[in-house]
């Protein structure tokens, strides 16, 4: 069955570039011109993932998330927000409003790819595995973007919490440097093997070096 992807954006002609390269992937794509006609195609559609214009004019980006979030029926939609890069945006307000990721504009069409089919992936962990709260003293919170340690809740940078979230989602897996690099910096961002080393120092002086398994020459895995 396709992946349903529904984009909010008041440019028509984004909308036609995106969901053009969006259809040619396979995936089953529904537009809107503006906040209430996304929220109103939502609630018709039940989209997989919502990508959805911060800057729109009578209801923006984050009060659209907001109402998004509070339907019983959509709580759990991956949201990813657009953004032109010199927009006056905040990361953490758009994640505290209830947004996954954020996609930064113009983007081009394969890192765009790249950064969509890495939300669906995301989205399929989280689902695959709804009960499974607590793994070694830690529970994470996506919707709050909180993290649990031992009863203390922690507050880390985005991509820290990136990292974790993404060792965390499958205990014991071992993820290659290659899958850290796509899933939690995507393609469009350029760095270095070091920067993933200096996130898990950070990580492991905060909860523990045992939780952090470095498995020479290929990855990091989280627990045992």
């Amino acid at each position: 069955m396709k992946k349903k992807v529904l984009l909010v954006d008041d440019e028509p002609d984004i909308l036609e570039l995106i969901g053009y390269n969006l259809q040619m992937e396979g995936y089953e794509v529904h537009t809107a011109l503006n906040g209430q006609a996304g929220i109103d195609l939502a609630r018709e559609v039940n989209p997989d993932l919502i990508i959805l214009d911060v800057m729109m004019p009578e209801m923006d980006g984050m009060e659209v998330c907001s109402i998004i979030r509070a339907d019983d029926n959509l709580k759990d939609t991956t949201i990813a927000f657009l953004t032109a890069r010199n927009e006056d945006y905040s990361q953490v307000a758009g994640l505290e409003a209830g947004g996954d990721d954020y996609i930064a504009k113009p983007v081009k069409p394969k890192v765009l790819m790249s950064r969509v089919k890495a939300l669906l992936r995301r989205s399929n962990r989280t689902e695959s595995k709804p009960h499974q709260n607590e793994r070694f003293g830690v529970s994470i919170d996506r919707k709050r973007f909180s993290v649990i340690y031992n009863g203390q809740e922690l507050t880390l940078p985005k991509k820290e919490f990136e990292l974790l979230n993404l060792l965390w989602s499958e205990p014991g897996r071992v993820f290659t440097r290659e899958n850290i690099l796509s899933e939690v910096w995507g393609n469009d961002v350029v760095v270095g093997d070091r920067t993933i080393d200096v996130h898990i120092r950070k990580l492991r002086s905060k909860l523990g070096e045992d939780l952090f398994v470095t498995v020479k020459g290929v990855g990091y895995k989280f627990g045992s």
